[in-house]
């Protein structure tokens, strides 16, 4: 019998127990990480999940909390790009004026993007954190921690911007999670969920997807990984019209160019298809690396913020920036 795991994307389908909502996966990357997965949920061992902005982060973190041993108290998730160094410590309930002693309100603590905290805040996260001899002194610190990065911690690191004995202390375990494109044997799976539950939430019927349809998906690069495949997918649904909704999806360089006739195209047509393309992976890539922040995207990319909204509308990822 085949092997398929379960990966929970109950945020992306708006519910909140991390999950009931589940998409399929093959792939021996997948396969592997389920693996290990499984092994260190029920432990109390720190967890630090790698990977790219849309690989599914947040969903692999609630899927750690649902298995553990802590299940049964909530996931306090602390967003590190949106703390304020004056309020950390009373945010993380470590303050010592605080009313609550036992620490003991959340089963996970979960520090999503936590490259993103500035070097007071990781001081102070690195001086509430207990070390092999001590005890955490208070908060939700007692809980179970699992930690989120985009970014190379071990570059981070020899910049200085992260500290190293915080790293070790988060690094129980660390897993990375594949981006898509190392994933491709995923993509017919994930796509045939996704449809099922767009169409579910929209009312519509569509039974499958095209053969040239999961032929363009299997050629692309998705460097906004499974977060824009289902984005794709939803327009497809949505618009009933799987020729309109793929027509910002251009193929990777190394594929072949060809139209839904089948006939090439003109050098004219594969060079502003692939100009396309570039200017795409470019926008998802710098609001990647600012979380999707669209004025520091803006910024990176040295245009105005106006005309990277403009842009995002015409790759059908205006929904992904809010």
């Amino acid at each position: 019998m085949e092997n398929v795991i379960t990966t929970p994307i109950a945020e992306a389908s708006g519910q909140n127990d991390g999950i009931s909502g589940f998409v399929v996966g093959t792939s021996r990357a997948m396969l592997t990480l389920e693996a290990v997965l499984s092994e260190i949920a029920p432990t109390n061992i720190p967890v630090l999940l790698e990977g790219e902005c849309g690989t599914g982060k947040q969903m692999f973190a609630r899927r750690i909390h649902k298995l553990s041993n802590r299940s049964i108290r909530p996931l306090m998730k602390i967003s590190c790009a949106s703390v304020r160094a004056e309020s950390f410590a009373r945010e993380l309930n470590l303050d010592e004026t605080s009313e609550t002693e036992d620490g003991h309100e959340a089963g996970t603590a979960f520090f999503d993007e936590i490259s993103e905290l500035d070097s007071s805040c990781q001081k102070s996260l690195l001086y509430a954190l207990p070390d092999e001899e001590t005890k955490p002194r208070r908060g939700i610190l007692m809980s179970r921690l699992i930690s989120t990065t985009s970014r190379d911690l071990d570059e981070e690191m020899k910049t200085g911007r992260f500290r190293r004995e915080l790293y070790y202390r988060i690094n129980g375990v660390c897993l990375r999670l594949p981006p898509l494109r190392e994933r491709k044997e995923d993509i017919h799976l994930l796509s045939d969920y996704f449809l099922l539950k767009h169409c579910a939430q929209l009312g519509r019927i569509r039974e499958r997807l095209s053969t040239r349809a999961i032929e363009t998906f299997m050629d692309y690069s998705w460097p906004g990984n499974i977060r824009e495949l289902e984005n794709v997918v939803k327009k497809i649904v949505a618009l009933n019209d799987e020729d309109l909704a793929l027509a910002e999806l251009v193929r990777s360089p190394s594929a072949s160019m060809v139209v839904s006739d089948g006939q090439n195209r003109s050098l004219k047509l594969a060079s502003k298809a692939a100009s396309r393309g570039a200017e795409r992976e470019l926008i998802l890539k710098a609001l990647g690396r600012t979380r999707w922040n669209r004025k520091r995207a803006a910024q990176e990319l040295q245009i105005s913020y106006k005309s990277l909204l403009y842009k995002l509308k015409q790759i059908g990822m205006e929904e992904e920036s809010n």
